[in-house]
C-alpha cells in the first residue's frame, strides 16, 4: 500500500532543526510526486546544500527499508546517487541523498533513455554483492512459482535492484537507480527480467520488444529459457495477488503486463 506523505513543515521542530544543521537554513522544499514508500520524500534546498530527503517514522512497518538503503548505498555508487548523511532523531529515520537533476526514465519504444538504462543494468551486474543482510530472490518468489523447484532458477550471487519502475530511474547523461529498499541477492539476469515487465507496463512495449531490450544486458543471456518462463509466470501470480479484486490503475497495468508476458512465454 502507498504510504501517506508527511509535509516537511509538519515534522517536529527538533527534526527540522537537525536537518538544517546539515543543509543550512532551508530555502525551498519541493515534495516528490513520485514514489510510494516514504512518508517524507522531497528536494530540500538549504543555504549550504541541496539534497533529496526521504524518511519514515522509526516505528513504521517498513522502517527496515531505510536501513537497507543505507547499508547498500556504499556499494552502488557506480549506478546510484550517493547517500550523504543519515539522521535518526525523535522517532524519525531520515536519509539525505545527492540530488539528481535528470528526469524519470521514458520507457516508450524509441526513447533515447532505453540504451542508457540498459547500460546501467549492465554496470550493476558487475557490482559484487556485499556481505550485508538481503532477501534472496528465490525466497521472495517461492510462493508464486508453479512448482517449488522453479524458485531455484532465481538463486544466485548478484546484487539486484528489483524495482525498475521508470520513476526509480533518473536519466541525464546516464541513468541512475534510486530507491534501493528492495535490494536483493539473486541470479544476475533478474533485473533485466524485472525490466521487461516495466517496459510493458510503463512503456507500452510488446513482450517481444521488451525482451529485445533485456537482451542488451549481457546477464540476460545467462538465464535458461525455462528460468525466464518460470519468472514470468511467478510475477503474473504475484501481481494477481497484489491486485486483488479492485486494483488501482497502476497495479492493473502491472498485472496486465505480467499476464501478457507470461502468456507470451508459455506459447513459445
Amino acid at each position: 500500500m502507498p504510504t501517506t506523505r508527511t509535509a516537511f513543515e509538519d515534522l517536529p521542530a527538533t527534526v527540522r532543526a537537525a536537518i538544517e544543521d546539515r543543509t543550512g537554513p532551508v530555502i525551498e522544499i519541493e515534495t516528490a510526486s513520485a514514489g510510494f514508500n516514504s512518508q517524507i520524500s522531497a528536494r530540500v534546498t538549504g543555504k549550504d546544500s541541496v539534497v533529496h530527503l526521504k524518511g519514515l517514522r522509526s516505528d513504521h512497518p517498513r522502517a527496515w527499508t531505510q536501513r537497507r538503503e543505507a547499508e547498500v548505498n556504499p556499494y552502488v555508487y557506480a549506478v546510484a546517487p550517493a547517500l550523504l548523511w543519515r539522521l535518526e532523531v525523535e522517532g524519525w529515520d531520515l536519509l539525505a541523498f545527492e540530488h539528481l537533476y535528470g528526469h524519470h526514465a521514458d520507457y516508450t519504444p524509441g526513447s533515447p533513455d532505453l540504451p542508457k538504462v540498459a547500460a546501467t543494468l549492465r554496470d550493476l551486474s558487475a557490482v559484487p554483492c556485499p556481505d550485508i543482510e538481503l532477501r534472496h530472490a528465490e525466497q521472495r518468489l517461492h510462493a508464486y512459482v508453479a512448482h517449488p523447484s522453479h524458485a531455484e532458477f532465481f538463486a544466485g550471487p548478484a546484487l539486484l535492484h528489483t524495482d525498475l519502475n521508470n520513476e526509480n530511474v533518473i536519466v541525464d547523461e546516464r541513468a541512475l537507480l534510486v530507491d534501493w529498499a528492495w535490494a536483493t541477492r539473486g541470479a544476475p539476469w533478474l533485473d533485466a527480467a524485472y525490466w521487461v515487465i516495466w517496459l510493458m507496463a510503463a512503456g507500452g512495449h510488446t513482450p517481444e520488444s521488451a525482451e529485445e531490450w533485456a537482451a542488451r544486458v549481457p546477464a540476460w543471456h545467462t538465464a535458461s529459457q525455462a528460468g525466464i518462463t518460470a519468472f514470468a509466470a511467478a510475477n503474473a501470480n504475484m501481481w494477481e495477488e497484489i491486485a486483488g479484486d479492485e486494483p488501482d490503475e497502476w497495479t492493473a497495468r502491472l498485472l496486465h503486463a505480467a499476464r501478457d508476458w507470461s502468456a507470451y512465454r508459455s506459447a513459445r
